[in-house]
């Protein structure tokens, strides 16, 4: 487990290059700093930072500088933060794994611009790694589930003590940051009022499945903008998608994506809903569980490097399942996630409709209640243990 709050379950490797991506202040230049400490000590290491405007603007105008900066002491590594500031940097960096013993790890909150004109990302020599806010195992005793529902689980909302009203701030000005450093800035849309429409019309459908064409219309967009913002969303991993399940077993299901905010704080603020009070049994509390364990099982299969497929499932009769999980040579992981502290017969009418489809699967139901029940050959557990027991992670 975690020890404290520095520390994180992402498990980065010493051993070659590397990407490291996250969604802004999600903690990557920290987690580099404490990852290279001992080579910080020693000097024995080439740290830019692309956040410099003037490391920025001298490596803009001559991206070969960098070879020189490295040749002066041949430093075995080298980081460059931010690293989506610069593209071009890719062919010098490319060049140096090529000829020279330098290992790079590379930091960005966004892949779009890197991928663009540089499809390859350096033809694979770089591991990539993904590093989300905190998980809940990482806060460990600090976690508070509400808090984390309410304000979701950016790094600095919890690495220090902070009144509600500063969090409240800290939100709204994550949103304006983000629209302003990484949509406007980069130039990633030419217009910035239509996607910020986009972002508030987005942010209500939030778990949902996506229609598009419902969306441009609220937004006031043109035809198929919505489609190409939300993967902007999933480039610049403000969100990810979560696929319809593909079996012969249910032909006719719904087979658009569904489409999950990384962070419910960030969420709220899309929603312009930061500053308001939270409530159990609300549609809204209920939409805010589930987008937090969509997110938590996100985390947990990239810090453990699962290859595992994640899904869900509605059928053209209504019959909705919240996750599928399949993993390599087992039958498919159904599970039904419920924000109320008891289980109800309504809880289990679904997974027991199913059951005949799913003949060998593994049937959950994670809600916020204390006990572990057995109905009907039904897993009913404490979202936290039923984590835990998917990932397989004994405390």
């Amino acid at each position: 487990m975690i020890k404290n709050p520095l520390d994180r379950m992402i498990d980065l490797t010493k051993e070659q290059s590397f990407f490291l991506f996250g969604p802004r202040n999600s903690g990557k230049s920290t987690l580099l700093k404490t990852h290279f400490k001992e080579l910080q000590t020693k000097g024995d290491i080439l740290w830019i930072d692309l956040l410099d405007a003037q490391i920025q603007y001298q490596l803009s105008q001559r991206p070969s500088l960098l070879m020189d900066m490295w040749d002066a002491k041949k430093p075995p590594w080298i980081v460059i933060d931010e690293i989506q500031k610069n593209p071009k940097l890719l062919d010098i960096v490319h060049k140096m794994m090529e000829e020279t013993s330098a290992k790079f790890a590379l930091s960005g909150s966004s892949a779009r611009k890197l991928k663009r004109g540089h499809a390859n990302l350096l033809g694979g020599r770089a591991l990539p790694f993904y590093l989300f806010p905190f998980s809940f195992m990482e806060l460990e005793k600090k976690f508070n589930l509400d808090r984390a529902l309410k304000f979701g689980l950016l790094p600095r909302f919890w690495a220090s003590p902070m009144s509600d009203k500063d969090t409240v701030r800290g939100l709204y000005a994550y949103v304006d940051t983000y629209l302003k450093e990484e949509i406007a800035s980069e130039q990633i849309v030419r217009k910035l009022d239509p996607f910020q429409r986009f972002l508030s019309v987005s942010a209500q459908s939030n778990g949902n499945i996506i229609n598009f064409s419902k969306i441009e219309r609220d937004a006031g967009l043109g035809a198929s903008q919505a489609q190409k913002h939300f993967q902007i969303l999933s480039d610049t991993l403000l969100g990810a998608f979560l696929p319809p399940y593909h079996s012969s077993i249910r032909k006719r299901q719904e087979r658009k994506s569904k489409f999950y905010f990384f962070d419910t704080g960030v969420l709220r603020a899309l929603q312009m809903m930061a500053q308001e009070s939270l409530h159990p049994s609300t549609f809204e509390y209920g939409n805010l569980f589930e987008t937090f364990i969509i997110n938590e099982v996100l985390k947990m299969t990239a810090y453990l490097e699962k290859k595992w497929k994640l899904s869900y499932l509605k059928t053209q009769a209504g019959v909705e399942i919240d996750l599928i999980v399949e993993k390599p040579r087992t039958a498919p992981i159904l599970i039904e996630i419920k924000s109320s502290l008891d289980i109800k017969e309504e809880h289990l009418k679904t997974l027991k409709r199913l059951a005949s489809d799913f003949p060998k699967s593994t049937r959950y139901v994670w809600y916020r209640g204390p006990e572990s029940y057995r109905i009907d050959q039904i897993q009913c557990l404490p979202w936290h243990q039923g984590i835990k027991e998917l990932f397989e992670i004994n405390s």
